[in-house]
């Protein structure tokens, strides 16, 4: 089937008598399933990436292409004609980088090639232990969790990873004296993307000096995406967490699980959880505004 068939009236006529019981339509919709199906693969591995700019810009050279040519605009079917033949080949030479990594990564994200998913008790159990060695050891830490808003550009200020979440590689990025220790672990789609990575600090002014570089950086990522942050302080083992600019300073391993737990809706159409989740979020920030 052409995509110039669509605009024929017989072509609908012949679905509309019948026609989609022959063999042929059904090749003709198989045919398009599979287009689709690849289609939403490469977006998907594009999404998030500088990459998807130079996708964005083929892809209105090709809706352009079949427009004028579906309305009968000659010149501009002829320009478009000239500069998708000759601008394929130049694309592929300047952009040879980028469009390696672009196979790269829509080979290592097709269904024949998908990792075993955690569930999310058992990601909720890694953060348990993770922040329960952490604290009690006082080492100090900064962790954010992705959750719809693009880490992007944060993920590439660190060393990016792309490894299984596992308390056992987050407690040792953060060791002390080590190469990764310093920065923030950012975590996406249940896996650690990357390490080491630095967010702008807070610009406010009302934050206690008992709270440090990472309380701070931990506020001020909070304020620019919707992501989670975990920040155990080295100097006293005290959890905190962050979200939307809000700051939550001192809470126990059980209130700081909940949020998580909370937070992280599997069905983002269950408004109900995710209006606890807020309930939740800002009875705590103010039960901890008036201790002070």
């Amino acid at each position: 089937m052409k995509l110039s068939e669509l605009w024929n009236g017989q072509f609908w006529q012949k679905i509309f008598e019948g026609a989609f019981f022959s063999g042929d339509f059904w090749i003709n919709i198989l045919d398009f399933l599979i287009v689709w199906f690849l289609f939403y693969c490469l977006v998907k591995a594009l999404v998030g990436t500088k990459e998807s700019q130079l996708f964005k810009g083929i892809l209105i050279l090709l809706i352009a292409r079949w427009l004028s040519g579906g309305l009968g605009l000659i010149t501009i079917t002829w320009l478009m004609d000239q500069v998708m033949t000759y601008g394929i080949i130049a694309i592929i030479i300047i952009f040879q980088p980028e469009l390696r990594k672009i196979l790269e990564k829509f080979g290592r994200k097709t269904m024949f090639n998908l990792p075993e998913v955690k569930s999310k008790e058992q990601i909720l159990l890694v953060y348990e232990k993770t922040i329960t060695y952490l604290s009690k050891r006082r080492i100090g830490a900064l962790i954010s969790i992705e959750r719809h808003d693009s880490m992007q550009e944060y993920i590439e200020t660190g060393i990016y990873l792309d490894a299984e979440l596992t308390e056992e590689l987050l407690i040792n990025i953060f060791i002390p004296n080590t190469p990764l220790h310093d920065g923030a672990v950012i975590i996406k789609d249940k896996k650690i993307i990357a390490a080491s990575a630095y967010f702008p600090l807070t610009g406010k002014t009302k934050i206690s000096k008992e709270y440090g570089t990472r309380h701070r950086a931990a506020i001020g990522i909070s304020e620019l995406v919707d992501a989670v942050t975990i920040v155990v302080s080295e100097e006293t083992g005290g959890i905190s967490l962050t979200k939307d600019g809000a700051f939550l300073p001192e809470l126990t391993l059980e209130d700081t699980i909940e949020i998580l737990r909370n937070s992280f809706v599997e069905n983002e159409e269950d408004d109900s959880k995710s209006f606890f989740f807020y309930s939740f979020f800002d009875k705590i920030y103010r039960k901890k505004g008036e201790k002070r």
